[in-house]
């Protein structure tokens, strides 16, 4: 795991100026404390900076930016390729020769061979950067579920071309030229969503490249980008061939996949540790985990004082799932004096502004602590296996509602005359059932937004609230983003994988990965999420699509080392953080999240 940016323009002194280079490596230094490198095309008018968190082969061998054999490649890489063995040998058998034991040259040799095709192989988290010496060309890519973050940028003057990249937001804001002017699209974004949803930013002229696609730019031209991979065509499956026949045929296939997806995650030449709280998710991750490495497992959980020996506190279950896995495990609790006093800390490294994430800077800060670089988290379990209520709850609002979507103004009659009786009495989403509960993207909407589009003006700027709604598009782009799953049969798969798709690709993605990775980097932990792999969507799909689809309860039946009857019977808390006892001030007048969410903009937005 590592930062990466990158400076591509015409302006000479912009390029070697020794004073851009160093802030760029100084923004990047907590992504990566074991090594850092400058690169500069002689030739062109190019910068590459990373920054190193040594993983695989630690050695100076793989330090970067990496240079091909032939010396016609350059590249900088964050994150990790787990299918690097396979890929190694396989490019070993059609003559290439490796200096390295890690995964980067890898990508670098794969790219040299087949250039952006190259992409959809790597099995993995990813952003890349690469410079193509011959053709002048810059490629960037991104892996398909969007697990590392990679934000791109042009000059705000038209005059003077300029692209840069960069790992974080606020690596690409030193770089002058880049158009800091604000984003309607973003700042309303936040508020609707609690995070900034891909590809705003709360900047007009910085954008996250979108998962799965690539952008190719040459010198003084545009970037064009294209799509090599998405989460939605991985759960089309051609066809229903193999599916299990019985419920155990199912959970014996679950196992395999999962198993599967886990050793690959272990793989590393550093230790690796398993964050493990009360749920179904991290559980089933040490189970598996245990099950592979039994001797060399190491969890770790955080609780809060708050809710120490409540129902609520996830460390004496957490105990207990370790004794019966024979797991080595460590354990702290969180009081309100550590948030206040890493509270700065927190926010400098949250690069964007979300309403989540404080528990995983803990985590993070508990794994650092005990020496590790690497730690596994059971993120993606409910988006997979419909964990969460909306699994339930979108479906039957678009049944009951869909007959509304033909009326559309009386829909918006309703939540008009309502809207001020609903915010007084109980949640203001009840006012919009009519208007946006007849489709799936409107019915998310309501489940996941965090503040209404009719409240935005409310709550930031009025004009920049209705300019940054028309931009968003949100219900329509909800909508068509699942379009492509409307053949699937059986009709109740296809609902499911709706709002499957819908939770991988807006909610997991905008905050809960991009949450993962500040979090961690803020204290160079690289944290991976087996649960978040193409390839283990590409296996679960004829699952889903057969007689016997997996649900929740089966990541944790299919275990050969059963977790504890406490944890499986212990009803879906989520991961609860006291915030609201944190952040009491006279400044904030709201109450839970909204206020955590408008004291976290206010330092955002000055």
């Amino acid at each position: 795991m590592c930062g990466i940016a990158g400076i591509l323009s015409q302006d000479h002194d912009l390029v070697q100026s020794p004073v851009v280079a160093d802030k760029l490596l100084a923004s990047l230094a907590r992504r990566g404390p074991d090594g850092s490198g400058l690169w500069r095309d002689p030739n062109h008018h190019l910068l590459f900076a990373h920054t190193r968190l040594a993983i695989l082969d630690p050695t100076s061998r793989s330090d970067q930016p990496m240079h091909s054999a032939d010396g016609r490649y350059v590249l900088v890489f964050n994150g990790e390729i787990y299918n690097y063995r396979e890929l190694r040998a396989e490019l070993i058998s059609r003559g290439h020769t490796f200096q390295t034991s890690g995964d980067t040259e890898v990508v670098l040799s794969l790219f040299a061979e087949q250039g952006p095709a190259g992409f959809s192989r790597l099995r993995g988290m990813f952003a890349i950067a690469i410079w193509d010496k011959q053709n002048q060309q810059l490629t960037l890519a991104r892996d398909p579920l969007g697990i590392k973050p990679l934000y791109w940028a042009t000059s705000a003057d038209a005059s003077t071309p300029l692209l840069t990249f960069a790992s974080q937001v606020k690596t690409v804001k030193q770089v002058p030229g880049v158009d800091l002017s604000p984003n309607p699209a973003g700042h309303a974004g936040f508020y609707l969503w609690g995070s900034v949803p891909e590809p705003h930013t709360l900047y007009r002229g910085i954008h996250s490249l979108p998962p799965g696609s690539f952008l190719e730019i040459s010198a003084g031209q545009q970037p064009r980008i294209q799509p090599f991979a998405s989460p939605v065509t991985a759960f089309q499956a051609e066809n229903n061939a193999g599916t299990p026949t019985n419920r155990e045929e199912m959970l014996a296939s679950l196992h395999h996949v999962l198993l599967e997806s886990l050793a690959m995650h272990l793989r590393s030449d550093v230790p690796v540790a398993t964050f493990l709280s009360a749920g179904r998710d991290s559980g089933a991750i040490a189970s598996l985990a245990a099950e592979l490495s039994a001797e060399n497992v190491h969890a770790l959980t955080l609780g809060f004082d708050e809710m120490h020996k409540t129902p609520l506190d996830e460390v004496p279950l957490a105990q207990e799932v370790a004794r019966s896995l024979h797991l080595n495990h460590e354990f702290q609790y969180i009081q309100r004096s550590h948030f206040i006093a890493d509270r700065e800390d927190l926010l400098e490294a949250m690069d964007q502004p979300t309403i989540d994430g404080v528990n995983s800077y803990f985590i993070g800060k508990l794994a650092r602590h005990f020496g590790f670089k690497v730690a596994l988290s059971g993120l993606g379990g409910d988006e997979l296996f419909g964990g969460y209520p909306s699994f339930r709850q979108i479906p039957r609002s678009v049944r009951l509602l869909a007959v509304g979507n033909g009326f559309p103004s009386i829909g918006r009659a309703f939540r008009v005359v309502t809207a001020p009786f609903m915010a007084r009495f109980t949640s203001p989403k009840y006012a919009g059932l009519l208007e946006y509960g007849g489709s799936f993207g409107g019915a998310y909407l309501l489940r996941r937004g965090l503040y209404m589009p009719w409240e935005l003006p409310h709550v930031m700027d009025p004009d920049m609230a209705r300019l940054g709604w028309r931009q968003l598009s949100a219900v329509d782009q909800l909508n068509e983003f699942i379009r492509p799953l409307q053949p699937v049969q059986p009709a109740s798969a296809r609902d499911f994988l709706r709002v499957a798709v819908l939770e991988l690709c807006f909610y997991m993605r905008s905050q809960l990965l991009r949450d993962t990775d500040w979090a961690g980097m803020a204290h160079s932990v690289e944290i991976r999420v087996p649960f978040v792999d193409m390839q283990l969507l590409h296996d679960l799909a004829p699952l889903r699509l057969g007689s016997f689809p997996p649900h929740k309860p089966d990541i944790t039946a299919c275990l050969r080392q059963p977790l504890p009857a406490s944890v499986l019977n212990r009803p879906k808390t989520g991961f609860a953080v006291p915030i609201r006892e944190w952040i009491q001030s006279d400044v904030l007048q709201e109450r839970g999240l909204r206020s955590w969410a408008r004291f976290v903009y206010s330092r955002f937005a000055a």
